[in-house]
């Protein structure tokens, strides 16, 4: 990438798709017309191919890395991002189960995929958050779970409402079930708790368009010989995530991501702790604005990748987003359902963006607070 196209670039808050390291864009440019060894571009070559194989696996071995995910899982890469592993994962985990389904729902995605986990079998809401809306976690004491459970979903991060889960929530030796599309690889996990994990890869670790999927081997006995073919897990694990054309792209920008946090970032705790860093400075200019600002979050609650927060009135909003745009502060508008703003600070937004934006911040705090 040319240095007067990078210096053209904005910092990008947008929640997804959102911004990619720099690194591993100009990797991109650098190989798209021709992939070395391919003599074709990475969007050309078959994904039969000896190229896209080996892309394929490494992207699979550096991810399996980074999270030290065991043995006793498979991890696969497959399309219709979240919306589709909504139905995917009843489909394959709760058909003919004798127990229900319990769902934790902190946000909108987690009240999406509850809606439809109901078309498949019992599906139980073990706790909402709406009465509140959506601005805070459940304490243990509030998660009572059917010990012939099915499994317990929840989202690790909901992107709208910037509520993030620090830690797993207690399910005991039942199948813990994670949408963890906006913090994935943002922090080392412990993947033996989990019984499934699913991330569209746009909101923090790739292209639009791929989703992986990280599923222990036990689960995959659950997938029935009748369900429709792209929609069995145990088809894409026997297939090794090629019983489709996959989308070989979006696979290859997330194992360069991957690459990007092995070797330059040096791994997820370095990338977790840059992560509370960048959220610290963000949260203590809201903190510092006396009321000028106001976090949508409860603290214990808040989340390292979406920071949602409100001004005093709509028409302060919708100034300081347009200020903030001149300043090359882009797409920082809150959902519709929160209102306010909302600043996405994934892996990839440099500490000088969020440096840019709390100046921005206490500059308009100054002139209309």
């Amino acid at each position: 990438m040319s240095d007067s196209v990078a210096t053209d670039r904005i910092f990008n808050f947008s929640a997804g798709p959102a911004v990619l390291p720099l690194a591993v864009l100009q990797e991109v440019q650098r190989d798209l017309l021709a992939l070395p060894g391919a003599g074709a571009s990475v969007l050309e070559i078959s994904h039969r191919s000896k190229q896209f194989g080996e892309i394929l696996e490494q992207a699979q071995r550096r991810i399996g890395e980074l999270l030290n995910v065991p043995e006793n899982y498979k991890i696969m890469f497959l399309q219709g991002g979240s919306r589709l592993q909504f139905s995917m994962v009843p489909m394959n985990l709760l058909r003919d189960q004798s127990g229900p389904a319990e769902y934790l729902v902190t946000g909108s995605w987690g009240k999406k995929a509850l809606e439809q986990a109901h078309l498949e079998g019992t599906a139980k809401t073990t706790w909402d958050g709406k009465s509140t809306n959506y601005n805070r976690l459940p304490e243990s004491s509030e998660i009572e779970i059917d010990p012939q459970a099915a499994y317990v979903y929840y989202t690790s991060n909901e992107t709208i409402q910037g509520v993030q889960f620090a830690t797993e929530p207690e399910v005991g030796d039942i199948p813990l079930v994670c949408d963890a599309s906006s913090d994935f690889m943002s922090r080392p996990l412990p993947m033996d708790r989990y019984g499934l994990l699913y991330a569209c890869a746009q909101k923090n670790a790739g292209p639009a368009g791929v989703t992986v999927v990280i599923i222990r081997d036990d689960l995959l006995e659950r997938s029935q010989k009748n369900l429709p073919g792209y929609l069995n897990y145990r088809e894409h694990v026997d297939n090794n995530s090629m019983y489709n054309t996959p989308p070989t792209f979006g696979v290859y920008v997330m194992g360069l991501v991957a690459k990007w946090l092995q070797e330059e970032v040096g791994g997820l705790q370095a990338m977790h702790e840059r992560n509370q860093a960048k959220a610290a400075q963000l949260y203590a200019a809201i903190e510092a604005s006396g009321g000028f600002y106001t976090g949508h979050a409860e603290p214990s609650a808040r989340s390292l990748m979406n920071v949602t927060f409100r001004l005093p009135s709509d028409e302060l909003t919708e100034a300081f987003v347009a200020a903030a745009a001149a300043e090359n502060l882009g797409s920082l508008k809150g959902h519709r359902s929160v209102g306010g703003i909302r600043a996405s600070i994934y892996n990839a937004m440099p500490e000088a963006g969020v440096e840019t934006l709390v100046r921005f911040m206490q500059d308009f705090c100054a002139k209309h607070g």
